[in-house]
């Protein structure tokens, strides 16, 4: 089977792939959408159409102060999603710098980044993060930082040891027989061989940060009002669950279809790039 061919047949027989990316796309086009338009002011209160059912002008009905559903789950992704990225994007610099430092650095840098990463990783993110902010006070900007280092720490732990396998390779080896410095080796070798295991390992960061951000705004210690946000939204509807499940079913259910679409997407591009898994 010719290259084309097998890449072709290997993208069609990859549901996760697929799947994942088509929630993400769905996911981040809401996204983008509440940067220009909402079909009201998520803020907005109407005390006469408090629990307004699904119609023509507010598809998902409103909530206990009148305010459109829709409106704010569409408000509520930009805040979810821009912490879920900012934190990955943390977790992935701070932990593939360090993770390749660690790597290509003498021994006892390597112990003491090893050591560091190890315990933090010993602590869930999600932990750390309620520790930290309970201890700061609410704040989307601490959520964001605390999560991204935590989550960074397993990145440094797998991307050192990826990046300890590359430098032992026959062809690194060779670089170096032919002069070449470690700051060339780590740019030409190390960093291009690591993206594939880089872009999966943000995927499991962003699932981690959104679920780490909809769970702090739901304890009060995430996003502060008014901003919407997902979690805020199960927070404030819960009391009113058995009367109008609606309300929370929203919310809820598009952070499940984030968390699983960023998840796919993960488990895809692993089967996608994983050389032992090629057929």
């Amino acid at each position: 089977m010719k290259p084309n061919n097998l890449t072709l047949a290997r993208v069609k027989g990859n549901p996760s792939l697929a799947l994942g990316a088509l929630l993400t796309a769905f996911i981040g086009s809401i996204t983008v959408l509440g940067l220009i338009w909402t079909p009201h002011d998520p803020l907005s209160v109407d005390s006469t159409a408090r629990f307004s059912p699904p119609s023509v002008s507010h598809l998902l009905g409103t909530d206990q102060l009148g305010r459109d559903v829709l409106s704010n789950i569409i408000e509520g992704a930009r805040t979810t999603l821009l912490a879920g990225v900012l934190a990955t994007l943390i977790a992935i610099a701070l932990g593939a710098s360090l993770g390749v430092i660690a790597a290509a650095s003498i021994k006892w840098i390597d112990d003491v980044i090893t050591a560091v990463a190890t315990v933090f990783v010993a602590f869930p993110a999600l932990l750390l993060a309620l520790v930290i902010v309970a201890a700061r006070g609410p704040s989307t900007n601490t959520v964001v930082i605390t999560v991204g280092i935590a989550a960074g720490a397993s990145v440094v732990v797998v991307t050192r040891r990826d990046a300890v396998d590359i430098l032992r390779s026959p062809y690194v080896q060779a670089a170096r027989f032919a002069g070449g410095t470690t700051p060339r080796i780590v740019t030409n070798h190390v960093l291009r061989n690591l993206m594939p295991s880089l872009t999966v390992q943000a995927t499991s960061a962003a699932s981690i940060a959104v679920v780490a951000e909809s769970t702090l705004s739901y304890l009060g210690l995430g996003t502060t009002p008014p901003t919407p946000s997902w979690g805020r939204m199960l927070a404030s509807t819960q009391q009113y669950l058995l009367v109008h499940p609606m309300l929370t079913l929203w919310p809820a259910l598009f952070i499940c279809i984030t968390v699983m679409g960023v998840t796919l997407l993960g488990d895809g591009l692993r089967d996608r790039t994983d050389v032992a898994l090629l057929p």
